[in-house]
């Protein structure tokens, strides 16, 4: 029996993001739509990063990190009394900037790693290794070889490899925080396409510095924003097209354009 995703509708309600005493967001509200792939992009430091970590609690995993604010996944907030972060972060799935295979297991445990660490029954072991390779477009790649060991895999097929590891869980979103930095221009557009083709079985945020990379995966575009000694916040949302060519604030059209960041 193949794997099924029900993708989930995610938005957030005036989330505030502190490190101690420092402020590093101050309210930002954003909607994440099912089947949409959205681009978090702005300049180092103005808190795109700590923001999509906010959505899977993993912000709070941080010693003296604070949070106000609401996350809701299909109209649940995930910050709630009664919520299982475990539980988050099973449906909210996370893939890193650089890849992050567990160095000791086979690209096989790999996958199937998150399974055995939240508990979960696994029934049809190999079938569920199959399916979260071949979502992650790897599994002609590496179908021979399963009980390699993970790193034996190049950079961009580790990325792949966590992507799968990630999928095996069956999350609604998956977030993705810059998840082709560290990789050649042939592994990123094996990324993208990846991308655009889960888009269609789920909600994808990600964290990118490419300007290109955003315009070719994203149907919508948030550009955050940190300007001196004050928190980053979100300065324009909107579909992808009009933020990159036609944005509203004079600051998201100087930026898209390189002319700072």
């Amino acid at each position: 029996m193949s794997q099924t995703t029900t993708a989930a509708t995610m938005h957030t309600e005036d989330v505030s993001v502190w490190f101690g005493q420092r402020q590093v967001l101050d309210k930002v509200n954003l909607t994440f739509p099912s089947h949409q792939v959205t681009a978090l992009i702005g300049p180092s430091g103005c808190g795109k990063s700590t923001f999509i970590r906010t959505l899977n609690r993993m912000h709070e995993l941080i010693p003296g990190a604070g949070l106000a604010g609401s996350v809701f996944l299909d109209g649940g907030d995930i910050y709630g009394e009664d919520v299982d972060a475990v539980d988050v972060r099973i449906n909210i799935g996370m893939v890193f900037q650089k890849p992050n295979p567990f160095p000791t297991m086979s690209i096989k445990e790999n996958i199937l790693s998150g399974l055995r660490l939240s508990g979960r029954k696994i029934n049809g072991a190999d079938e569920i290794v199959e399916t979260s390779l071949r979502r992650a477009s790897m599994w002609n790649e590496v179908k021979d070889r399963l009980n390699d060991q993970a790193l034996s895999l190049s950079g961009g097929q580790q990325q792949r490899l966590c992507i799968a590891r990630s999928l095996a869980m069956n999350p609604k979103v998956l977030l993705m925080d810059e998840p082709c930095s560290a990789l050649d221009p042939g592994s990123t557009r094996r990324i993208e396409e990846t991308i655009k083709e889960l888009s269609s079985q789920m909600t994808i945020v990600i964290v990118t510095h490419n300007m290109q990379q955003a315009q070719r995966v994203s149907h919508q575009t948030a550009f955050f924003l940190a300007d001196d000694n004050t928190p980053g916040g979100v300065v324009e949302f909107g579909p992808t097209e009009m933020v990159f060519k036609n944005p509203q604030d004079p600051r998201t059209n100087d930026y898209v354009n390189g002319h700072f960041g």
